[in-house]
């Protein structure tokens, strides 16, 4: 295995997916859930972002070239949709995403694009091509994906002790803060994106 290659995957995701990032976001997302509901959440959430991942990771260039999708407009998009979260979370209609049993919350926004989101996917798409063909990079990219899958779930697992100490206010007002990140954080993607758009038009020149 290739320790140095699984540090630089895992380091490399660890910052894209930022799995202590997504406790506020969940806390904000599944506070009115039951304890049991949560923890399905979590699951579910962790499944989808990683399948996400995985799937991308191994057919990625086939799946955008097919659908003639560069990475720039997956950013774009990624960027749009969680900018439409941010201001739901920002406005108190948080509760408005959530479903009942926690299924839908859990598929959107938290498994895609929060999880699974095009940073991660890009991020995997390249690495996958850098283990192409080596043994030992590929059980060493396996391996990150698998510990940043099991620290998604726990962060999020346990993000329920939290809210307890928190409380019914405190949970509001980080509900408010998440907004303001993930606002911040899709507008990022959106410039990342449009940057990428006019460096390949040479409207503007390679960074």
């Amino acid at each position: 295995m290739d320790v140095a290659f699984l540090t630089s995957v895992f380091v490399t995701l660890f910052v894209i997916v930022d799995p202590p990032g997504t406790i506020p976001i969940f806390m904000a997302l599944t506070g009115s859930m039951t304890a049991k509901q949560r923890s399905k959440a979590a699951w579910t959430a962790t499944g989808v972002g990683m399948l996400i991942i995985v799937i991308f990771a191994v057919f990625g260039q086939f799946i955008l070239g097919y659908m003639h999708i560069s990475l720039s407009a997956l950013q774009v998009s990624g960027g749009l949709l969680l900018l439409i979260i941010s201001l739901q979370l920002l406005t108190g209609k948080e509760d408005e995403m959530a479903a009942s049993d926690g299924v839908n919350v859990a598929l959107v926004p938290l498994g895609t694009p929060l999880l699974g989101g095009p940073g991660a996917i890009v991020a995997v798409m390249l690495f996958a091509q850098q283990a192409q063909g080596s043994m030992p990079r590929t059980i060493g990219l396996v391996v990150a994906l698998l510990t940043i899958a099991a620290m998604m779930f726990l962060f999020m697992r346990f993000s329920g002790v939290i809210s307890r100490i928190l409380g019914k206010g405190g949970v509001t007002l980080v509900t408010r803060v998440a907004g303001v990140l993930l606002a911040a954080i899709s507008v990022q993607m959106i410039a990342d994106g449009a940057q990428a758009f006019l460096t390949t038009w040479g409207l503007i020149p390679e960074a």
